[in-house]
């Protein structure tokens, strides 16, 4: 587990976070705590919310947690065996979206966003190798709201490692992160406030 003490001014010197197999930058504070408080609630309030769905065995789950998905393009995604099709940026998510390509240097044309209303509200293991995602391609993830620990586990060696995303703060994993690692939020009822999580994204166009 690491201290986010150590994390707190990280912009110009990410941290990362696994050892091999790919590659997890931890960019520490990217936006100000009272500009990330004006983001959440701008966030919060102006971005089509709509609880998740999962298609399994035929039967359409539908999840606690609320997504939406945003690209320059109303592109296609599918995952969970339901497709999402894109809406245009807002003023807000373009900002962003310039914030975060600045500071990883990585372009972006999409973003599924997440929104936990409290800590009972996650992600079970899982990674994002859906097709039509650029194949080891950076997902950049930017985290508002409560403070929610972050877990890796390898595939093959089970490792795990965990962080705790602050509110502000940058996450990105690319290279063969994807391939040979899992992710997950757990749930936990120690957090009672919400969680917004931004994750830019790039959709292969020639797929």
């Amino acid at each position: 587990m690491y201290n986010m003490d150590l994390f707190s001014d990280l912009e110009d010197s990410p941290i990362n976070i696994i050892n091999y197999d790919g590659v997890v930058e931890y960019h520490g504070l990217l936006i100000p705590f009272e500009e990330a408080n004006d983001y959440f609630d701008a966030l919060l309030n102006t971005i089509q919310w709509k609880h998740d769905q999962a298609n399994i065995l035929g039967e359409v789950i539908v999840t606690k947690r609320k997504v939406a998905w945003y690209a320059n393009e109303s592109f296609n995604y599918t995952y969970s065996n339901m497709t999402k099709v894109a809406l245009p940026w807002t003023p807000e998510l373009l900002a962003l979206k310039k914030r975060v390509e600045e500071a990883t240097g990585h372009q972006f044309n999409s973003c599924l966003l997440n929104l936990y209303s409290n800590g009972e509200e996650g992600m079970a293991w899982h990674h994002d190798g859906e097709t039509d995602l650029q194949k080891n391609g950076a997902i950049a993830s930017l985290s508002f709201g409560a403070e929610r620990k972050f877990s890796f586990k390898h595939k093959v060696s089970q490792e795990t490692t965990s962080l705790f995303l602050q509110h502000g703060s940058l996450l990105v994993m690319k290279g063969e992160t994807q391939t040979h690692w899992l992710h997950r939020l757990p749930p936990t009822k120690k957090v009672t406030t919400a969680r917004i999580n931004l994750t830019f994204r790039t959709i292969d166009q020639n797929y």
